[in-house]
Order: C-alpha cells, then sequence, then structure tokens
C-alpha cells in the first residue's frame, strides 16, 4: 500500500431518457460533477481539482471543453485534458492519473463524459436547432487513426459491420451452425437485459427473451448480419457520468471514511493489429487474453476471486471473444456486466467505461469483493482491463505489446486483388429495406483482403450457409475488390 495509490471517491451517473429534452454536455459535466463531489462528501473539493479530464464529445464541439467545465465549477486546474475517442478511454485516463499521482504529480482528478446524442438526433429529425451555451465551433479532425487503405477504399467505417466478422470467423472455428450461433447470441445478449431492467440509470430498462432478441422483425431488423438491433450498441443516448479520484493521503485528509473508497488496484493496455483483416485468427483476441491476464496478476487475484465482472459488450463478439480469452462461462454465476450492457444500459459514445466504473464502485461499496472492467477500441483493436476494490494496492504492469505481438500471427492487407481466394469472415448490411451489400475478409495467396458483393442472390446465399472456407473469385477495378461464387 502506498500514500499515492488512487482510490475513487466520488461517482454519480445521469441518464434523461426520453421524453423531455437532455441537458446539454456542458450542463451535463457539470452536473455530474457536482453530484460525485457529493458521492464523496466533499461537495467544495470541485473547486479545487488538480485535474479535470473529459472524455471526447460527440454531441458537440466546445471552443474549450475542459476550460469551460473549469469555469462552470470556478476551478483552476493545472493538468486538462480533453481525450481522444475509444471504448477504452476512460480506464486509460484512470490509470494515467493514477500514474501521474504516484509520481507525485497529481493528488485530485475528475474524470467526467456525458452525451445527448438522443437529443441531437430528435432536433435533426424535427429540424430543430439546439439553443445551447455555446455555438459549436469548426469541428476539428477526427480524433481517430485513418484506417489501412484497403478499408478505406471499401468504406469499411461501421463498427456494426465489422464485429460480426469476428462472430463468424468463431462460428465457423467451432464448427457451429448459423442457426446454433444465433441462438447462443441471443442467450448471451438475453442474459444482461435483467440487470439493465434494474439499473436506474438504464436507458432501455426492459427484460428481453432469447426469442426477442434472436427473431428478427419490423422492429429487430438484421443490422449487420448475424446481429440483429437488439443485439448492436445503443450509442444516441442522454447520458453522463463522472469519478471523482485522489490519492490516499489526499483522502485521509478530507476525512473520507474508508468505506466510502474504492482503489483501483491493476489496469493494463494492449493493442490488437488495427487491421480488420490483419490478425491470423479472426476469431480470437490475443490482446484481450493477455491484458485481462495482466490486470489479474497485477491485483495478485484469479478468475474465481472476482465477485464482480463487467465485459465490454458493445456487440455478442465483444463478449464472446472476451470470455474464451479470460476462460469465463457463458452462464458464470457473475454474469459478465453490471450496468445491462451496452445496446441496454446504452453506449454513449467513448464514455461507456466511466458508468461500469462507477457502478462497480457502488457495487464494492455495498458488496466487497473485487470487479473487472474491461473495454474495446475501435475494431477490436484497443483494449483494456481493469481490477477495483475496496483494498488499497496498485500495481501496473509494464508493457505487454511484445507478448500480444508474440501471441498471434499477422496476415499483410493487400489493397486490390484478381484471382481465387477463400472466405475468412463475412457479414452483411441491412437497411430497413433488407440485405444491402456484403463484406468479405478473404484470404488469398499473398495475404489477406477485402471485397464486397451485392447481387441479391449472393445475399441470401450467405445468410443461409455457412460461407467461412467458400472458394470465391475476385475482381478488382484498381480500388474496390468484387467477389462472386
Amino acid at each position: 500500500m502506498s500514500q499515492r495509490d488512487l482510490c475513487v471517491i466520488g461517482v454519480a451517473q445521469r441518464t434523461t431518457p426520453p421524453p423531455g429534452p437532455a441537458p446539454e454536455p456542458l450542463d451535463s459535466w457539470e452536473l455530474v460533477a457536482r453530484l460525485a463531489a457529493s458521492d464523496a462528501g466533499v461537495p467544495g473539493l470541485v473547486n479545487d481539482l488538480d485535474s479535470i479530464q473529459v472524455v471526447y464529445c460527440q454531441s458537440w464541439s466546445y471552443d474549450d471543453p475542459v476550460g469551460r467545465l473549469a469555469e462552470r465549477l470556478e476551478a483552476t486546474p493545472r493538468h486538462r485534458i480533453y481525450s481522444g475517442i475509444g471504448g477504452t478511454i476512460p480506464q486509460v485516463l484512470v490509470a494515467d492519473t493514477a500514474a501521474a499521482m504516484h509520481r507525485g504529480e497529481l493528488d485530485s482528478a475528475l474524470i467526467v463524459g456525458a452525451e445527448a446524442l438522443a437529443t441531437k438526433k430528435a432536433a435533426k429529425r424535427a429540424g430543430e436547432k439546439l439553443e445551447w451555451s455555446h455555438r459549436e465551433t469548426e469541428r476539428t479532425p477526427f480524433p481517430w487513426t485513418p484506417p489501412p487503405a484497403v478499408e478505406g477504399n471499401h468504406e469499411v467505417f461501421q463498427a456494426w459491420e465489422t464485429f460480426p466478422l469476428w462472430d463468424t470467423a468463431r462460428r465457423a472455428a467451432l464448427g457451429i451452425s448459423l442457426e446454433d450461433y444465433a441462438r447462443s447470441m441471443a442467450e448471451v445478449m438475453s442474459a444482461m437485459t435483467p440487470v439493465a431492467a434494474a439499473n436506474p440509470h438504464s436507458w432501455s430498462p426492459h427484460t428481453l427473451s432469447v426469442a426477442d432478441i434472436e427473431t428478427p422483425g419490423p422492429h429487430n431488423r438484421y443490422v449487420g448480419w448475424p446481429y440483429t438491433k437488439a443485439e448492436v450498441s445503443v450509442m444516441d443516448v442522454d447520458m453522463a457520468a463522472a469519478l471523482l479520484v485522489t490519492t490516499e493521503a489526499k483522502a485521509d485528509a478530507l476525512g473520507i471514511p474508508a468505506d466510502r473508497r474504492a482503489y483501483l488496484n491493476s489496469s493494463c493496455y494492449a493493442e490488437d493489429p488495427a487491421g480488420i483483416a490483419e490478425r491470423a485468427d479472426l476469431g480470437a483476441s490475443a490482446a484481450m487474453a493477455v491484458t485481462g491476464d495482466a490486470a489479474l496478476r497485477g491485483a495478485g487475484l484469479e478468475l474465481d476471486d472476482l465477485r464482480h465482472v463487467d465485459l465490454y459488450s458493445c456487440f455478442p463478439s465483444a463478449i464472446n471473444l472476451a470470455c474464451d480469452a479470460l476462460g469465463l462461462a457463458a452462464d458464470d454465476w457473475r454474469g459478465y456486466t453490471v450496468t445491462g450492457g451496452l445496446p441496454f444500459h446504452g453506449g454513449p459514445g467513448s464514455g461507456y467505461m466511466l458508468h461500469s466504473i462507477a457502478m462497480s464502485v457502488e457495487m464494492l461499496r455495498e458488496q466487497g469483493g473485487a470487479a473487472m472492467v474491461t473495454g474495446i477500441g475501435m475494431h477490436m483493436h484497443k483494449h483494456v482491463a481493469a481490477i477495483y476494490s475496496m483494498s488499497p494496492g496498485l500495481q501496473l504492469p509494464g508493457d505487454v505489446q511484445a507478448e500480444v505481438d508474440g501471441r498471434q500471427a499477422r496476415r499483410p492487407l493487400v489493397d486490390c486483388y484478381d484471382g481465387p481466394a477463400t472466405v475468412a469472415a463475412y457479414t452483411v448490411a441491412h437497411d430497413r429495406e433488407g440485405p444491402q451489400v456484403g463484406l468479405v475478409v478473404l484470404d488469398i495467396p499473398n495475404g489477406r483482403t477485402l471485397a464486397r458483393f451485392r447481387e441479391p442472390d449472393l445475399l441470401a446465399d450467405a445468410e443461409q450457409r455457412e460461407l467461412v472456407g467458400q472458394k470465391v473469385r475476385v475482381a478488382t477495378n484498381g480500388t474496390t475488390n468484387t467477389a462472386t461464387w
């Protein structure tokens, strides 16, 4: 134990479901910041913060997000961060803050995020202009790394089109039929809905049966086959959350009771290949396995020692690959969410992990034990795992990227290709009218490539039988590839 270990002393969440307008992001940041300080029992701490960190907001673009919040809180933090994007961001911010605290650079920090994407979407549909406190500034370039050329050329940008790829590859590797695998995915997602139904912060607090989730229909269409709408993360939500963290010494000075302090015990980050087609085994994640193992080792725990688990659950493959990587059974008594999952609790932009951490802290205060939270960024690319408990002691593992890279082979990406190929993974994108276009990851003699297919009979065929292993013919126009069989 160190007097400079990071402890979470205050948490807050706020969800504003329709009808009615949500607070704008700046208002929500201030609201949950003050609620977190009240939760800690030190309302005045928001005026005396060393650091204010804001998770990237997709709803609105402010000229100076952190500065605007600091002004609202009447704070003058010397350390200010406005983050990039991705589902790992909140935990990475916490881990970086913990490291800074151990270096003696910080004693207190506020980490906050909010989205009003549902309100913004509703206003757009109604042709209304939102009158928020500051004009939306000209947006700076989106804070992400552009995808490999072969993905950009084939317009592969949406997560609902990439995450199904991992499940089709996994399904084929396990030799499970399309029908049985669809049922298993629905079982995974249905198991989260009672948690969402019991969570007062959930966007969609309803219990859904396996049939409700797996059966396509007018209100549950396919999005990226084999995923129905009920299996897809809901990002258009009005939600906010905040974490107030301090060093152990600062918590002592503030008089925070021991039973209100939750400690970060370990956190580990690593990356799988950025390209969706690069990893040789498309149905597994080496980074998930390594970060999960390293986080547990850092906390001196094994999987069975955990009382609470929250796996990032944007799509079924996120849970399936994480369970495989951790050795967690799909029917484990702890389940795999403390919030209810991104499709049901809601997944506010890059801020979901603020909610999973906040909920874990609340559960630790009530029930004790230890909690694991995980995050995924971009297209199954970035991964983080962390352990929290009511016991002090922090061990941040060193860089584990070399171990991740050593566990998986990479396939070179080829932008344009003419010739025979073999399907390694695939999906079919739907809109409200039905199937529109297919995407295939292809094994070719000199690596991997992507291709599209659009013929109605091929789209139908892809959804009726196992296409992984299918021999196809690929033609290119010098930019995009087209597959036929």
